[in-house]
């Protein structure tokens, strides 16, 4: 434009400084909003905020651009749409039982020139329905390969599957079929290899889904395993010694309960007097020649799994006798008891009696003799005197004559 008077230049300025003014009027009024997620059948709320307005008009339109509230009043026809809060800065709207036909982008319009908008998308959720859990097999033996599989049907978005075994996580392989109604179906698949220590463990698939919240499915694995066994020395307690008995019992666990137990010695037959009942084994009076392995073998539908025990026979324990005086008197006494088994040895009960009979036999000789020797000697002091007499009247007279001796008489007997 060209400046040809101070006319004109005057002109020009008031049209800049009015156009500034506007522009800064429109930028200082500040209209925004926020997207919304809703769960299906639920309340969703629209807000248009207005900054510094300057009472200019605002209204809030459908994804269609059909007007639903034109500043307090309602044109559209739609009483799900109700008015919350309306002022100079604030439309606020909400919408009842959301359903996605009511899924789009609505607009917050200011009336300034040109028109200001803000856009609020709505997106509505609709959660996933019980997820359903299966297996490729209800029982599984140990060591092989199961399958088990979730699925998480009619969901937007699409749900997100994961897998717990106890408190570990596991990894499954994920899915996802989309539907003409924009709805999702997922499905996992989860493989796992089993052992017996699986048997009784909880497996769970969690779906994730911004919708709901714990939404799982569990069962319980069933693993069958072959038997479990060991044996164990019910008697005696320590080693095994000549002459004592041997008690051992089987203990075998597996899934299914083992259904058969036998008793076997490897490289060799048991001994023709065992007794073997069910899982238990009883050899009496043992000796050396049992020495050897004994094997209990259990089976179940799974397999067979055994246990050894080896034996080896020790000498019996040797009894020292503890010294003891021997009374004969009750002798007869002792061979009438039938208490306790004396475990004494007869060879050295014969020995002790042979000695002390013996003795006794030396000391009856010795006093037979003794007396044979001395046998009618009476010593006394009474005829003392007499031995010199000449006839038997001179000696009574030198007895009698000794009574009044006043030395005492003193008499000896042997």
């Amino acid at each position: 434009m060209a400046i040809t008077g101070n006319g004109s230049l005057t002109i020009s300025l008031s049209v800049f400084v009015i156009s500034a003014a506007f522009l800064l009027k429109v930028e200082g009024q500040n209209l925004g909003t926020d997207n919304v997620s809703v769960i299906e059948g639920e309340m969703a709320t629209i807000s248009c905020r207005v900054k510094n307005n300057d009472d200019s008009v605002i209204q809030l339109l459908n994804p269609n651009r059909q007007t639903i509230y034109f500043r307090d009043v309602r044109p559209l026809k739609d009483s799900r749409f109700q008015l919350v809060n309306f002022s100079d800065n604030e439309l606020r709207v909400s919408l009842s039982n959301v359903s996605l036909s009511d899924e789009g982008r609505y607009v917050c319009q200011l009336y300034t020139d040109p028109p200001q908008e803000a856009y609020a998308d709505i997106t509505v959720l609709v959660p996933p329905g019980s997820p359903i859990m299966d297996s490729r097999e209800d029982v599984v033996s140990e060591g092989n390969e199961t399958e088990l599989t979730c699925t998480a049907m009619g969901s937007k978005p699409a749900a997100s599957i994961r897998w717990m075994k106890g408190e570990q996580e596991l990894t499954g392989e994920m899915t996802v079929d989309e539907t003409y109604d924009r709805m999702f179906t997922v499905t996992s698949r989860l493989r796992l290899t089993v052992s017996k220590e699986d048997d009784g463990e909880p497996v769970s698939c969690i779906i994730d889904h911004p919708a709901v919240k714990d939404l799982r499915a569990q069962r319980y694995l069933e693993v069958l395993y072959q038997p479990e066994v060991k044996i164990v020395q019910a008697f005696p307690e320590g080693l095994t010694r000549e002459g004592e008995n041997l008690e051992l019992t089987c203990i075998a666990k597996g899934k299914p309960q083992p259904h058969q137990i036998s008793w076997l010695r490897v490289d060799d037959d048991v001994p023709s007097h065992t007794v073997i009942t069910g899982s238990d084994l009883f050899i009496e009076n043992l000796n050396k020649s049992y020495n050897g392995t004994y094997r209990c073998v259990a089976s179940n539908t799974v397999g067979d799994a055994y246990d050894d025990y080896i034996l080896f026979v020790y000498d019996a324990p040797t009894t020292i006798p503890t010294p003891t005086t021997l009374n004969l008197d009750n002798t007869q006494d002792s061979r009438a008891d039938e208490g306790a088994p004396q475990k004494i040895d007869h060879a050295v009960i014969g020995g002790v009696v042979a000695v002390v009979m013996f003795a006794i036999l030396c000391a009856l000789i010795v006093l037979g003799r003794y007396f044979a020797r001395h046998k009618g000697t009476y010593f006394t002091h009474e005829a003392k005197g007499a031995d010199d007499a000449a006839d038997a009247d001179t000696a009574i007279i030198n007895a009698e004559g000794g009574h009044n001796n006043t030395e005492e008489k003193k008499e000896y007997y042997i």
